[in-house]
């Protein structure tokens, strides 16, 4: 698919899952190739959860346009976020339902937050967000007592895929692609990652 991607033949495809913790849309890493290589790697040896099939890690970068961006590394985006949650616990509530909970991997409950920022958004006819940004902390601390992970990175959330403005093949395509024009040997999984 990263052939066909960087030829203009293929698109990506927005992920709509219930975990995915910045909404629906295309996912990117911000300036992070070897995290991205290091999550198809791990996808292609069933160590990670994927909505789908890696049978040869590849990866692409993009050249995003964040556009209107709900950036939440920026002041004042967190409390969109809160009213957000406090919108959607209240109208769940009155609905008689259950709030959805985050429980490892899976990120329902930031999910269903951002989700409703953009529903209410649309609602009231406010401008739509192309973008969603944040930084994620993920893995081991580094340290005790640490803030630091081992795979701490920001994300991209394209909500509007007019925002990419092209792809390319990340260089050194040895480093960042070492399986192109090779064979990749999966290894068996010890530990399979589930969402749930």
């Amino acid at each position: 698919m990263g052939l066909k991607l960087l030829s203009g033949k293929d698109k990506l495809k927005p992920s709509k899952n219930s975990w995915d913790w910045l909404g629906s849309g295309i996912y990117f890493w911000e300036q992070n190739p070897t995290r991205a290589l290091d999550y198809a790697v791990d996808c292609a040896n069933d160590r990670q959860y994927f909505n789908g099939k890696i049978e040869t890690p590849f990866i692409i970068g993009a050249i995003i346009q964040l556009g209107n961006c709900l950036n939440l590394v920026e002041a004042g985006s967190s409390e969109i976020v809160k009213q957000s949650y406090k919108g959607l616990k209240r109208w769940i509530s009155e609905e008689g339902g259950k709030m959805p909970r985050n429980k490892r991997s899976n990120r329902a409950l930031d999910c269903a937050v951002i989700e409703y920022v953009h529903y209410t958004n649309n609602k009231a006819q406010i401008q739509q967000y192309d973008t969603v940004r944040s930084a994620f902390q993920e893995g081991n601390r580094l340290y005790a007592g640490s803030n630091f992970t081992e795979r701490l990175h920001l994300e991209i959330c394209v909500r509007t895929e007019s925002m990419i403005k092209g792809y390319f093949l990340p260089l050194p395509i040895e480093k960042y692609n070492p399986y192109y024009k090779k064979f990749f040997i999966k290894k068996a999984s010890k530990n399979p990652i589930k969402k749930g």
